[in-house]
């Protein structure tokens, strides 16, 4: 997503037709949120197929320990709940050997991968625009016109 973002922005930053330039820094920082912003729309899928559509696509985990304010009694100290190792549902007992959370660990893994893609790639992007598109990995993963191309090598049309 990182790099679709980049190339959109970098095709509109080497047009003629406008008459800005931007730089290095700002298109990276455009490809990472571009990138950002996919991905909590994907979570926001993920999320809304579950409860309208009753999937799973927001994984469960089971956890054996968390901390929570609202079991705390006073409303501001977190009872730390840890070594968990059975929960029931209804009455029923699941012999899950622990708690089962219901997507957010899955969404919070989801989002840091995004994250660290994102960071990785706008790394890349900002070198390649800093060397012109020469000896860079981004440029073989960076979607171009091929308009764009022909004129980097010379060709006519």
């Amino acid at each position: 997503c990182a790099a679709v973002g980049f190339a959109l922005v970098d095709m509109l930053n080497r047009s003629d037709v406008f008459s800005f330039k931007l730089s290095p820094v700002y298109l990276a920082l455009v490809a990472f949120c571009f990138s950002l912003t996919v991905g909590v729309l994907w979570e926001f899928f993920e999320f809304g197929s579950d409860m309208i559509f009753k999937t799973d696509m927001q994984k469960d985990t089971v956890v054996y320990g968390f901390a929570s304010v609202m079991l705390g009694g006073d409303g501001t100290r977190p009872l730390v709940v840890s070594d968990i190792t059975s929960s029931t549902i209804n009455g029923i007992d699941y012999g899950l050997g622990g708690y089962l959370d219901i997507g957010l660990f899955d969404t919070m893994g989801d989002l840091l991968v995004n994250f660290i893609g994102a960071i990785v790639f706008s790394i890349f992007g900002y070198q390649y625009l800093k060397h012109e598109g020469k000896n860079s990995l981004a440029s073989s993963l960076i979607p171009r016109l091929r308009e764009i191309a022909r004129e980097k090598r010379g060709e006519k049309r």
